[in-house]
């Protein structure tokens, strides 16, 4: 099979592309067909050699496609499944690849209202914008949440997650996103390159879902009500300044879980979440791809398809 592998670590140019022998799943697996790839900015962390894995390796977690073999010991899936992943996380997923061996936990059905690449730019993303507001800000359905790059890969998401289960949503985001903002049905849309957020906000939040991380979480703990929480992505504000605005700080973190998969499904497929595919690329130029990632100009997801994905 055709596979993307890093050899070293480095820029983007460390993407191969080269054939390698297909894997055989466990008794506990399936082997997946993949027809999409999807990117996150843990793939170029991995590949700058900033996450180790052993080399040569094999990038990506986020995967969609068609279940092509089942372990001995798999009963909840058979072959010709359409399935969806975040595939081993955070231990090396290979999904960069024509085919990738996945534990039956990590999968669910692939929501039936969107096609396998859109399927492949869900998982990683959903997940942690489940974690941000359900499992670390518990978020509920008369709260104000503040959703720090909500056009982003998990702020779009965050934002109809937030949105369907009854919050107000305060989204920043760049001018240029303020449309898509106002199509995701954000309550108060602002648009930080010339507006200061910690301005425009009248009313204290209970949650900010802080995907940018420095400053601009520092900033927003004066937002928090008393006894609320900030669940960062990335660095959280000093112990001192949470303890001074008397606010919690909750890290996300995010691992495979096919049972969320399977509820965030339930929700693409009633019409409560819409995920945004930016491109799709061929798994081949995947060093394209990975440009188009640390420009950070992509609204929504970039996906990397294999040749093998539109054949019969």
């Amino acid at each position: 099979m055709q596979a993307i592998r890093v050899h070293d670590y480095g820029d983007p140019s460390m993407l191969r592309y080269e054939s390698v022998e297909r894997p055989d799943p466990a008794v506990d697996e399936l082997l997946v067909r993949v027809r999409g790839a999807g990117l996150n900015p843990v793939d170029t962390a991995g590949r700058y050699g900033q996450i180790e894995y052993p080399l040569p390796w094999i990038p990506g977690w986020d995967l969609s496609g068609t279940v092509a073999a089942v372990g001995d010991a798999v009963t909840d899936f058979k072959i010709d499944d359409d399935v969806y992943s975040l595939a081993r996380f955070p231990d090396a997923g290979n999904a960069y690849a024509e085919y990738a061996t996945v534990p039956a936990t990590d999968v669910a059905a692939k929501p039936a209202t969107i096609d396998p690449p859109t399927a492949a730019g869900v998982p990683m993303v959903a997940l942690t914008a489940w974690e941000a507001l359900f499992e670390q800000g518990d978020l509920q359905d008369d709260d104000r949440v503040l959703i720090h790059a909500a056009a982003g890969g998990v702020g779009h998401i965050a934002v109809q997650l937030a949105l369907q289960h009854g919050a107000t949503v305060i989204g920043t985001a760049a001018g240029y996103n303020q449309p898509f903002l106002t199509d995701l049905g954000v309550d108060q849309a602002i648009d930080y390159e010339t507006t200061q957020f910690d301005d425009a906000i009248d009313e204290p939040v209970d949650l900010v879902l802080d995907a940018i991380g420095g400053k601009t979480g520092e900033r927003s703990l004066s937002l928090l009500r008393a006894g609320g929480t900030i669940t960062p992505l990335l660095d959280a504000p000093p112990e001192e300044q949470l303890d001074a605005h008397g606010v919690d700080s909750q890290q996300v973190g995010v691992e495979a879980d096919g049972d969320t998969l399977s509820e965030i499904a339930t929700l693409i497929d009633d019409g409560a979440v819409t995920p945004t595919i930016a491109e799709c690329y061929p798994l081949a130029d995947a060093t394209a791809a990975h440009e188009e990632l640390e420009s950070d100009h992509a609204r929504g997801k970039l996906v990397l398809e294999p040749d093998s994905a539109t054949d019969s």
